[in-house]
């Protein structure tokens, strides 16, 4: 039944489009974010914790697996939002990689290699040197500003400083239009989810505060941001302190919008682990890119990139994500996680 209301809700979505389609011509694009699961070169760094990275279990072929991996990461990449757009995203956010060595790598793949990628990236403070960044096209998305803002946590049976991944935010123009993304990793549930919660509360204040600074400046501006947020759409992270909500028309015009609300609601995730289907990755949107003029981009529809080939066909994990790691090494799989992507619309006559 869950899997019909969400078909009829995509239905909608399309009757929606058709009738603009009717008096337009219109031009779209993808805008997704994806956990690319320990893409780690086979480098030992000394100066981040990077041996504890799955890739350094393997004793042999290394950097054979290294470069399966990206060619993996880069085939899907390159295929999220292909039918209704017939290209890669325009812009991606990434999050677990260790470098931007890792990320050139990504890029340079055959796949990707004629699709006009640049990236921005910093290192983050991060133990064992896991990072974010954002993917874009050159031909449709210009940057004019990038920073990255510090999550700082202490250990509370200790004094002792927890490091843990910046919030990244990119302003630009896509195409003629200035829009802000902020691309997130926020801390693990490792030790409990209720344990681990002050950590992803601390987490969302601090992108709140991102958001209400930009909307301080701009009130009607496009702000995207998207991550493996390690919490549910109906997390106290999403509800209580970015006061998110699934209706399209809310009261309040600086309310968020989180379509993955919907597909958690009716049991749908993006990673499963003990037989429960969580929906960590998301992407959340600032009202005026609900609006319906479609003078500038407006959002259209939201979708988790879920293709037979990712999901784990047979054994104890069937129906899983089918991941790149387990104990013995290298699986030959993907990722952990199911990319999630937004697309914009804009008329063009």
């Amino acid at each position: 039944m869950r899997f019909k209301i969400v078909f009829l809700v995509l239905c909608l979505c399309f009757l929606s489009l058709t009738a603009v389609a009717q008096k337009h011509r219109f031009k779209i694009h993808t805008v997704a974010f994806y956990n690319l699961e320990n893409l780690f070169d086979s480098i030992n760094d000394p100066n981040t914790l990077d041996e504890y990275s799955p890739i350094m279990n393997i004793k042999t072929n290394r950097s054979k697996a290294y470069l399966k991996k990206v060619k993996h990461m880069a085939r899907v990449i390159s295929e999220i939002g292909y039918e209704n757009t017939g290209n890669a995203p325009a812009i991606i956010g990434i999050c677990e990689v260790e470098n931007r060595s890792v990320i050139e790598d990504l890029i340079r793949t055959n796949t990707l290699i004629n699709k006009g990628y640049n990236i921005i990236h910093f290192d983050s403070p991060d133990a064992r040197g896991i990072d974010v960044a954002l993917l874009y096209k050159d031909a449709v998305f210009t940057p004019t500003g990038t920073v990255t803002y510090t999550l700082n946590l202490h250990d509370e049976n200790s004094t002792k400083h927890i490091t843990t991944r910046d919030q990244l935010l990119v302003s630009g123009m896509l195409e003629n239009d200035p829009i802000h993304i902020i691309v997130n990793h926020w801390p693990s549930r490792r030790g409990g989810a209720s344990r681990s919660e002050s950590k992803r509360l601390a987490a969302a204040t601090l992108n709140k505060h991102i958001i209400d600074s930009l909307q301080q400046l701009d009130p009607y501006a496009k702000i995207i941001t998207m991550g493996d947020l390690n919490d549910n759409p109906i997390d106290s992270s999403l509800k209580s302190i970015l006061k998110t909500t699934r209706k399209r028309s809310p009261t309040s015009g600086k309310a968020l919008y989180n379509p993955f609300e919907n597909y958690y609601k009716n049991g749908i995730g993006t990673t499963a682990y003990r037989d429960n289907w969580s929906l960590f990755d998301q992407i959340i949107l600032s009202q005026p890119l609900l609006l319906k003029d479609y003078n500038t981009f407006r959002y259209y529809r939201a979708s988790i990139f879920n293709k037979a080939y990712l999901i784990t066909a047979s054994g104890k994990y069937k129906g899983y994500p089918y991941r790149s790691w387990n104990r013995t090494g290298f699986s030959g799989g993907y990722s952990d996680h199911f990319p999630v992507y937004i697309q914009l619309i804009k008329a063009i006559d």
